[in-house]
């Protein structure tokens, strides 16, 4: 009952650059836990790419709205970053590459996003 009371005044008092910093950190740990994880553990691995492929979509499909505030060179930026996120999240998936790359990534954007 009280982390239920937490998750609803947290909500309410964080603003979109905290719950997309938050996002981040929360999938670029998934993704860290199956850079350390054993290449059996496939599913774990799958479930944590695919979280993380999910997010960028999302932060992709918010920049194609109309309602975006952003500038439009850094909506563009986003959008282009997340294909190469599609793209490399397909080719760890097959095992052609790590996840460093992506963990990096996620890393250079929550610099970005943290409060100064």
């Amino acid at each position: 009952m009280s982390y239920q009371a937490y998750k609803t005044a947290s909500s309410r008092t964080e603003d979109p650059r905290q719950t997309e910093y938050r996002l981040l950190g929360e999938v670029t740990r998934g993704l860290m836990e199956v850079r350390d994880a054993p290449k059996s553990e496939i599913r774990k691995r799958v479930a944590a790419l695919d979280r993380n492929r999910r997010v960028w979509s999302a932060f992709a499909a918010d920049c194609a709205s109309s309602h975006n505030s952003l500038p439009d060179s850094l909506r563009a930026g986003i959008i282009s970053l997340s294909i190469f996120v599609s793209k490399e999240t397909s080719s760890a998936m097959r095992g052609e590459t790590d996840v460093e790359t992506l963990i990096d990534i996620n890393r250079t954007i929550m610099q970005g996003l943290a409060p100064s």
